[in-house]
């Protein structure tokens, strides 16, 4: 028998508040928890719900181990959103501070996508139907 599994993927950032304003300006998401602030003034965690999913953001913490993607050079992962329009929530990221990485257009593979890295270094397969 599976066991029951629920996945909650944790973005590090360097100001959760920050990234909860961006991902509920350009993906629509709402907020659901926010921790209270730390000695440091800011929340341990906050978590973030868009359509069926949810995710949670989180300060880098080196001495725990939590490094965002500018600790890191880079993006260890991809993101993948699929959404009815994927060029309108290409133009609602830019919009807020996210840089295309690649065109959001039709591949061959019969899907319109491209990427989008956010204001904080992650990047996004932002994904959908031909247009």
């Amino acid at each position: 028998m599976t066991p029951d599994i629920q996945l909650h993927p944790r973005l590090i950032v360097a100001d959760p508040d920050r990234a909860s304003a961006f991902y509920q300006d350009a993906l629509g998401a709402e907020q659901v928890f926010r921790a209270p602030p730390g000695d440091d003034g800011r929340p341990s965690v906050v978590e973030l719900r868009a359509g069926g999913a949810s995710f949670r953001v989180s300060p880098a913490v080196s001495s725990w181990g939590w490094l965002s993607p500018g600790d890191l050079g880079g993006s260890a992962v991809l993101l993948e959103i699929e959404v009815d329009d994927p060029d309108a929530a290409g133009h609602r990221m830019t919009a807020h501070g996210g840089e295309v990485v690649v065109l959001i257009e039709n591949r061959p593979y019969g899907r319109r996508s491209g990427r989008v890295r956010d204001p904080f270094g992650h990047l996004w397969i932002v994904t959908g139907p031909l247009r």
